[in-house]
């Protein structure tokens, strides 16, 4: 072997709850990335199990995922999700009986959403435990994130915060799979100098920065990205490989721009009358996404849509698939001739883009690690704690300010449309850390006040919602949930600090928001 590969998929949604409505729009988010995303990701690692495929992942799940992916009301209604799409496919292969390259499609449609039906059913509708199992078996490394996924170096300031961030994700992870993460994936690859404490204290050996992020650390590492460094208190930082980056993501040579993959955006929801798509919608009121889609990216010479074709797909997937191994077979080759050592490619995705965004994705992943673990004997598929565990002498050195957003650093989460949020975070950090300091021992039902006051406040810190604030998608939602938590917090900082906690409401707002059963508070002093 002349060299290493890491895959590594980050799953992350916002907690979005809404039991106080039968159907809600944003509940919408997490059914659709289970119905595209994460289940097609269970029957792939189904299938590597069945073929004694010898493939390694790394994966982010993240703590409100978790949490939305175990919640019983969530569980229930995606099935409802599901059952409709199910009815609404049937009703397509009698709609399109006499249109035979519709009629395949929705034929499709009909078996794939019952298949993932008789997947999510084999599952006992927890996916958090069948990734575990896959997990325990070998196949996956699964790491964490921060609590809410906020944005660490913009709580820098506030030391108290990073610290319930960090561990209130452990606890949870602990909760989730039977044992401590040995990896995290910092929230939008955010890094600033003394994180390191935190994530230190939290017993985890890695994480992972954006390329820059590697690049520039100090002193300069000596084979680049290609090769993690150990921060001084001997935490591993890996860099992310921007060749492979861009054969994915890059929105002029990336795969999933490919014509002959399917649209994302022209859906049926959006094309036929609405009355026939209203009961499979993510909202009664408004069109939107069924998930049954005709169409592919490319158009003819008229600048209309053409239908899309499975078998073109297929093909395509499997070609970028072994074009992918070819690269990296190349660079591998390439790398160790000049680095005079095995280079270590990682390679991090958004699990998201894999069957949300690139309905083919999981074909081209599947494709891919048969490929790597079959046909090649360049380099090794592994994860990253797989490579420390094989590799422990590296580079002492010191990452560099950033991120992977936008211009490499916190524009996207800090600018003119979401910079009202920080000093309302500023200071209901600050009395949350003397919250934590001023209530060693509390009563039992004080101690539900200050436990739900953290939650609200990790909700709050949430980069979603500045994320959201800023490319404008969705901002009346966010500036609805990120004032609600702030909100909450003050109302319980109040009644905490006056000893007359209200029984009746505190009850409520832990009903709603309920997750991370095992917080503890003390995490903040």
């Amino acid at each position: 072997m002349r060299g290493y590969v890491a895959l590594i998929l980050h799953a992350h949604l916002p907690f979005v709850r809404h039991p106080e409505h039968e159907r809600f729009l944003e509940e919408s988010w997490l059914y659709e990335a289970i119905t595209e995303s994460y289940l097609p990701l269970i029957q792939v690692l189904q299938g590597w199990r069945r073929d004694g495929i010898a493939a390694r992942l790394t994966l982010t799940v993240s703590p409100t995922l978790c949490a939305m992916l175990q919640d019983p009301l969530l569980q229930s209604r995606y099935l409802r999700n599901l059952e409709t799409q199910i009815e609404l496919a049937e009703r397509e292969t009698h709609r399109t009986h006499w249109e035979k390259p519709f009629h395949e499609l929705a034929e499709h449609y009909l078996r794939r959403f019952q298949e993932l039906r008789a997947t999510w059913l084999g599952c006992h509708s927890n996916l958090v435990a069948a990734l575990r199992e896959f997990q325990d078996h070998g196949f996956l490394e699964i790491i964490t994130t921060a609590a809410t996924h906020g944005l660490l170096p913009l709580l820098a300031s506030h030391p108290s915060s990073i610290r319930g961030q960090i561990l209130t994700a452990r606890d949870d992870y602990r909760r989730c799979f039977g044992r401590d993460p040995r990896g995290i994936w910092l929230p939008e690859c955010a890094y600033v100098q003394g994180l390191e404490q935190t994530l230190q204290d939290a017993g985890l050996r890695w994480f992972m920065v954006d390329t820059h992020g590697l690049l520039h650390a100090s002193p300069r590492p000596r084979h680049g990205v290609f090769a993690p460094v150990f921060t001084p208190n001997g935490l591993a930082a890996f860099g992310r490989d921007l060749d492979s980056a861009k054969q994915v993501w890059s929105r002029d040579i990336g795969y999933p721009g490919d014509g002959r993959y399917r649209d994302f955006y022209r859906d049926i929801g959006f094309d036929l009358e609405f009355d026939y798509v209203r009961p499979a919608l993510p909202s009664p009121d408004l069109r939107g996404f069924t998930g049954i889609k005709y169409h592919r990216i490319a158009c003819d010479p008229d600048g209309n849509k053409q239908i899309y074709r499975r078998e073109d797909a297929w093909r395509a997937a499997d070609q970028h698939a072994g074009h992918f191994l070819g690269a990296r077979i190349e660079q591998t080759h390439r790398l160790a001739d000049i680095l005079g050592r095995p280079p270590m490619l990682v390679c991090p995705y958004d699990a998201e883009l894999f069957g949300h965004w690139w309905y083919e994705g999981p074909e081209f992943l599947d494709l891919f690690m048969r490929k790597a673990a079959c046909d090649q004997d360049v380099f090794r598929l592994t994860t990253p704690f797989e490579y420390l565990r094989e590799n422990p002498t590296q580079q002492v050195a010191t990452p560099a300010e950033s991120t992977w957003g936008e211009e490499g650093y916190y524009r996207v989460w800090l600018n003119e449309t979401n910079e009202w949020i920080v000093p309302h975070l500023d200071v209901a950090m600050e009395r949350m850390n003397s919250l934590a300091r001023q209530f060693p021992d509390p009563s039992p039902l004080l101690r539900r006040a200050l436990n739900q006051a953290a939650r609200e406040l990790l909700l709050a810190q949430s980069s979603d919602w500045p994320f959201i604030l800023r490319t404008g998608t969705n901002p009346a939602y966010a500036r609805q949930r990120v004032t609600q938590h702030l909100l909450r917090f003050i109302d319980l900082h109040e009644q905490i600090t006056t000893t007359r906690v209200d029984e009746e409401h505190l009850a409520t707002i832990e009903s709603a928001d309920n997750l991370f059963p095992g917080i503890d508070f003390r995490n903040w002093s």
